[in-house]
């Protein structure tokens, strides 16, 4: 079985390649494929991969290229992880945002609807590769804002495509570590949309423990429960993920973000450019020990600020510079998308039953959304295929914010096949975060302005 990464030189990457090597056996595994365009920093992260698969003593082959096609000849599953535009691009969507003193963040909002304009495109590019010489591989689109991207692929026709977020399983991981479980014995019921999803169950072998776990104020700070105050945990009474702070906190997540000297994209890009210089100074060939432990550091530090002006325990940018990092491997990290996507891949290859959260075609599961619409959603997933649960009605507080974001990402996948700039003011001004026409439009225009190069000419 042959596995392609599209943004094999992610920074990412490597984790990507822990994940694969540890169900090697289980899934089949010959081949993994590690494809970007950017030549350089492929080589860089490359060489650390190749360090992951002999650390493993691994028989599974690494590839490397720049060319798509051969990325793509016989592979069995894709992974698609890229940001056109880069850390930049990232910047810019940022920036642009918090210059009118609205959410500056790189998947919710203005910025990811900036962000999805650049990376439907290009997914739609590999998505269509796929169709001519892999038509059976499936894709799993980690390309952010993963639930309008794959919403998008799917209205353009594209069938074997699933969302993965690693954030969408948040209540069984956390539930699990808590309680010292295996993950497996943990069962929730997800429902909503990419970065905006609730659980109404987490049951454990079979009994409900949401209530309990809802109570309990050392699980919530232990879990990333804890950017919400327990007053307002106990009023909506339902597991929110995380990223339901820039709803529900919108005035002060923008106040906090605007009160930091850097954005998370500018740390982000200072970040990465540091562990490039210092791979291509060390030269991970001659001394694999000294490279990995820049990795491995590298991905300390980029943890800890997660989020952190939401988070009660979370430090300053500087505070995290002036720290130290072991620079140790961490084999009991989370593994991220990788996992959710590998987990699919586990249940397609060997036939058991795997329960998951990603994001798939509505199909009827949710009542209040459409046959076509991409949730967020629990899943069983087995060798026939991946099965969303019946969830029905959902609560109105619930229903009203996730129509109101789905109305947005109607419009915005439409925008973006279209090249409609009259519909993508449209579309922003839907958004719940916007709310306003002439915002909206000013949004736009200051978008397509900054991404021209990637985005070309709207009419």
């Amino acid at each position: 079985m042959k596995l392609t990464l599209i943004g094999g030189a992610g920074i990412r990457a490597p984790l990507v390649i822990q994940s694969a090597l540890k169900r090697a056996e289980k899934i089949h595994l010959d081949e993994i494929c590690l494809m970007d365009i950017d030549a350089h920093q492929l080589e860089l992260i490359g060489k650390i991969c190749q360090l992951t698969v002999k650390q493993a003593a691994s028989a599974v082959r690494l590839s490397f290229t720049t060319d798509a096609r051969k990325a793509l000849e016989g592979a069995d599953y894709v992974i698609t992880t890229i940001r056109v535009g880069k850390e930049k691009g990232r910047v810019l969507d940022e920036r642009i945002a918090l210059a009118h003193r609205v959410l500056g963040q790189e998947t919710t909002g203005p910025g990811g609807f900036a962000m999805a304009m650049r990376s439907i495109p290009a997914i739609r590019y590999y998505a269509a590769l796929m169709q001519e010489i892999c038509p059976k591989a499936y894709m799993f689109n980690f390309t952010n804002p993963a639930g309008l991207v794959t919403q998008a692929l799917r209205d353009s026709g594209f069938e074997k495509i699933v969302g993965i977020c690693d954030g969408a399983n948040g209540a069984q991981h956390s539930a699990a570590r808590y309680l010292q479980v295996p993950p497996e014995s943990v069962r929730t019921r997800v429902f909503g949309l990419n970065h905006l999803s609730w659980s109404d169950s987490i049951q454990v072998n079979g009994k409900e423990m949401l209530p309990r776990l809802l109570a309990d104020e050392a699980f919530l700070k232990s879990s990333d429960m804890r950017v919400f105050e327990p007053s307002l945990v106990r009023e909506i009474g339902l597991w929110m993920n995380e990223y339901l702070y820039y709803y529900y906190y919108a005035d002060q997540a923008v106040h906090s973000i605007l009160a930091e000297r850097r954005t998370r994209g500018e740390e982000i890009m200072e970040l990465n450019k540091n562990l490039i210089d210092m791979l291509s100074e060390i030269d991970p060939e001659r001394y694999p020990e000294e490279a990995s432990r820049a990795y491995w550091a590298y991905n300390e530090r980029r943890g800890v600020t997660y989020m952190s002006y939401a988070r009660p325990d979370g430090i300053s940018m500087e505070e995290a510079d002036r720290s130290s990092y072991s620079g140790a491997a961490d084999e009991a990290a989370s593994e991220g998308y990788a996992g959710v996507a590998l987990r699919i891949v586990e249940a397609f290859e060997s036939g058991e039953n795997v329960h998951i959260a990603v994001n798939v075609p509505n199909n009827g599961a949710i009542a209040c959304m459409r046959n076509e619409d991409v949730v967020e959603i629990s899943c069983d997933v087995d060798k026939e295929g991946i099965h969303p649960l019946q969830i029905g009605k959902v609560p109105e507080a619930q229903e009203l914010l996730m129509r109101s974001v789905k109305q947005y990402e109607r419009l915005a996948s439409e925008a973006i096949l279209t090249r409609s700039r009259r519909k993508a003011y449209m579309a922003l001004m839907a958004h719940p975060l916007v709310m306003s026409y002439s915002l909206a439009r000013t949004l736009v225009d200051e978008y397509l302005d900054a991404h021209r190069e990637f985005v070309g000419e709207w009419n």
